[in-house]
């Protein structure tokens, strides 16, 4: 199963605050072991969201809001896209994680909606 895995944004990531070198080496480490053990397929740390933009849409309508967005814990500051056999292994290499901020931080595990996941949505009922 792949899951993405969402290291949550903290003030310090909206600042742009970059980690420590500590952290980087300590990050890169736990990379190669999720390489090494045919986990990762890919991964980085994202920019503010100050940098960003979202697209807003209601019905045929676009609407281009520029960053900063507020409510920081709701924003993403990374990610890394796994190969696992189950959210047990991802929720294992996530506890084994260095912390990715240089305080409290969190991170999201979600599964991602496989091509087998829509052909059964779209299959014929049977009755």
């Amino acid at each position: 199963m792949r899951v993405m895995v969402l290291v949550k944004a903290t003030k310090d990531s909206e600042a742009g605050l970059m980690p420590s070198a500590e952290l980087f080496e300590a990050m890169g480490k736990f990379n190669e072991e999720l390489v090494k053990a045919g986990i990762m397929q890919a991964g980085d740390g994202l920019k503010p969201s100050s940098q960003g933009k979202r697209v807003a849409f209601d019905g045929a309508s676009r609407t281009v809001i520029d960053g900063p967005f507020s409510a920081t814990n709701e924003l993403v500051a990374g990610f890394w896209l796994w190969e696992v056999k189950d959210l047990a292994e991802a929720v294992e290499w996530v506890k084994r994680c260095p912390n990715p901020m240089p305080g409290p931080s969190e991170i999201e595990i979600r599964p991602l909606y496989e091509m087998a996941d829509f052909a059964e949505l779209l299959a014929p009922q049977s009755a």
